[in-house]
């Protein structure tokens, strides 16, 4: 394909992961309003929450198979198509259960998209360029990740428009880019029998969505150390131990163990989930810091956050280039470890009279170092695997990702909720306040500052400054454990073929190998050359 196709084929993948990340994005300053309006209760914001991200973390897996086996253009297109129910559903509730259901049907259509978009880049793009064209998917993260708190507090606030519109805006550009990648996107269907492994695929996601809601609800429905600690955790082992020996005897597994074996693609894995526990686990805080303890409101909290996404736009971007001109790339995952390391650090000092400036460089210094390490975390492993377990590498790398991240949000929150309240009850002890009912126990959701009065404002937003910076504090070591997996990478020379031309060589090579075994087979068989006449 040439450079002006591929830019084709891209503009109905960017739009579909601008879906995606809008979609995770655009509802976090309006859950407030939205579990108010509904009657809902504290537990029910946590699964609205909760319920896309294991639902989009759970099937990543599948999605990937699915693309090894189906056409890639036609699995996008129902990712899309499922998003837009999902959509429609969750703006239509009258009721939170079905909004909960209508955000599983969403994560799973954002499972698809996740998954896919990266496994379609890897089949039109040789590893080689594919740096050319990280920048886009930065830019479109980047725009999506911002936008979504901006817009989804202007729709809030609009009373003509109202919270529904945050699920209802996703519509449109999901539709539209069905249409485009309709248009654009040309990919050959390969046809072969399959097999779908589908108890495979339901030990999976029983056991991840088991692990998942555990670590989602332990420390605050419950005990880390209780009888519903042992039931999820125990049960998510035991169903993911069964999914293992079912994944190592079937023909068409939905993760083929033997991917790793290769050494790439499990580093490049055990990076991925450190990095989604470091990098998704303390930033997800940020916004809060922003608006508790700096006092700032949530549009504003959302522009405190370019420094840290235009980091990462602009090293992603740079990187991609160097790397495609030079084809030299475990450098940059190592600079790109080290700098994350060193944004985690930075950020660990941070308090409630931090000055923006200093916060900025902490946060770009943070971007800078996770758009050198997390996209060509990808890259390397998609060029250490043959083509047609480009969609299987490619979602374990992205699944692990979203689990590290998912871990590192539950566990670090519960810390958060812990370090808030002993600091808010040392604060108030000290300054001889007493805190209002269900204030200062770390139980009650993030307080309304405006309600506060003078003295317990300041002690809150004392606490949230030296609880978010822990946070980073107790990141930091994961960061630097994903350096360490970084290092042990063996660097290979990119491939200049793209995945569908990788394919196709590969499956001409088998072709070629089970022709030559039936003629020498034959020839054994007939004793003399088969050239010769017989008789």
């Amino acid at each position: 394909m040439t450079h002006r196709q591929i830019l084709q084929a891209m503009s109905g993948l960017m739009a579909g992961m601008f879906v995606a990340v809008l979609a995770g994005t655009v509802v976090s300053n309006a859950l407030p309003t939205i579990i108010t309006d509904l009657g809902a209760s504290q537990s029910s914001y946590t699964w609205v929450v909760t319920s896309e991200l294991l639902a989009m973390t759970a099937t990543v897996p599948l999605w990937g198979k699915l693309s090894d086996l189906f056409n890639k253009k036609l699995l996008l297109q129902l990712s899309l198509g499922m998003f837009v129910v999902g959509s429609l559903l969750a703006g239509f509730s009258h009721g939170v259960g079905l909004l909960i259901f209508s955000r599983v049907v969403q994560g799973i259509g954002a499972g698809g998209l996740t998954a896919l978009a990266q496994v379609v880049m890897a089949s039109i793009i040789p590893p080689r360029q594919l740096g050319r064209y990280a920048g886009i998917f930065g830019a479109v993260f980047a725009v999506g990740t911002v936008a979504g708190p901006l817009v989804g507090g202007v729709l809030v606030d609009t009373s003509w428009l109202g919270w529904r519109w945050c699920f209802f805006i996703g519509v449109p550009f999901s539709l539209f880019a069905i249409a485009l990648l309709q248009r654009t996107l040309r990919l050959p269907t390969s046809r072969r029998e399959v097999r779908i492994d589908w108890l495979g695929a339901f030990l999976i996601v029983a056991g991840v969505c088991a692990l998942l809601i555990w670590v989602s609800l332990a420390g605050n429905e419950f005990d880390w150390a209780s009888w519903q600690t042992a039931a999820l955790a125990g049960g998510g082992v035991l169903l993911l131990a069964a999914a293992v020996l079912v994944e190592a005897r079937t023909p068409e597994p939905v993760i083929p163990l033997g991917i790793f074996r290769n050494r790439t693609v499990t580093l490049t894995t055990v990076a991925s989930l450190l990095v989604g526990v470091a990098m998704f686990g303390g930033t997800v805080f940020l916004s809060q810091y922003f608006q508790v303890s700096l006092g700032k409101s949530p549009t504003v909290a959302g522009l405190m956050s370019l420094p840290m996404i235009l980091g990462l736009l602009v090293s992603s971007t740079v990187a991609g280039q160097v790397i495609s001109r030079t084809g030299k790339w475990k450098r940059y995952l190592v600079a790109g470890a080290v700098v994350m390391t060193a944004g985690l650090g930075l950020l660990s000092t941070i308090g409630v009279d931090t000055h923006f400036g200093l916060l900025s460089l902490y946060m770009a210094v943070l971007g800078v170092g996770v758009g050198m390490l997390m996209q060509n975390l990808v890259l390397a492993a998609q060029n250490d695997v043959p083509a047609a377990e480009l969609g299987a590498a490619t979602s374990v790398l992205s699944f692990f990702r979203s689990m590290g991240g998912t871990i590192g949000t539950s566990v670090l929150g519960a810390i958060l909720a812990n370090r808030v309240a002993d600091e808010m009850t040392k604060g108030l002890g000290e300054a001889g306040v007493t805190a209002p009912a269900g204030e200062g126990s770390g139980e009650g959701g993030v307080p309304d500052m405006s309600t506060l009065p003078a003295p317990m404002r300041s002690v809150v937003e004392h606490a949230y400054g030296v609880a978010t910076a822990d946070l980073f504090l107790i990141a930091t070591p994961f960061a630097l454990l994903a350096l360490v997996a970084v290092v042990f990478l063996k660097e290979k020379p990119l491939k200049t073929t793209s995945g569908m031309e990788r394919l196709a060589e590969e499956s001409g090579a088998s072709d070629t190998a089970s022709e030559q075994g039936l003629g020498e087979s034959g020839t054994s068989s007939a004793g003399k050359d088969p050239a010769t006449p017989v008789g």
